[in-house]
């Protein structure tokens, strides 16, 4: 039985090792905010965060979660979604299906908490292995500069 602390909660996961992590968040734990796309690592809608880093939960074992990892769904992003990436999104209406936007969100954050003043290239190349079947890249990128912007007045305020 593995240990594992997701969104600051500590949860045991009852499943062999080679199961994909994204399985146990959403079946094992039911959350759901982590979506499946391609199941291969490549469209980012299983996009979490684990120590930081963002990562395709559907590519990464359980077993090779490393011990003590802290992992971040949509879900525990922002307690009360208010996220500047969240707040970003819905001010710019990037979503049309929404099915890849918890990837995208999360994506971005990670991105900004390491590039807080990004061009418009960063921006692309950081979300580049993201995929929407909507096509909102346009809006994507105004989100994240938004965002980013939005970090930045936190930080002056805060």
């Amino acid at each position: 039985m593995s240990q594992l602390t997701i969104n600051g909660q500590s949860y045991f996961a009852d499943a062999p090792p080679d199961t994909p992590l994204l399985w146990v968040i959403r079946e094992d734990l039911r959350l759901t905010g982590t979506k499946y796309g391609c199941g291969l690592g490549l469209c980012g809608s299983c996009t979490v965060h684990i120590n930081g880093e963002a990562q395709r939960s559907c590519a990464i074992a359980l077993g090779d979660v490393p011990e003590g990892a802290l992992i971040t769904t949509i879900e525990g992003l922002h307690p009360a979604n208010t996220h500047a990436v969240q707040q970003a999104w819905v001010e710019h209406q990037v979503p049309q299906c929404g099915y890849c936007q918890s990837g995208q969100i999360m994506q971005a954050a990670a991105f900004l908490a390491r590039h807080p003043s990004p061009s418009d290239d960063d921006i692309v190349s950081a979300m580049n292995g993201n995929l929407c079947r909507c096509a909102t890249y346009s809006r994507i990128v105004g989100a994240v500069k938004r965002a980013a912007e939005l970090m930045k007045e936190g930080a002056k305020n805060g």
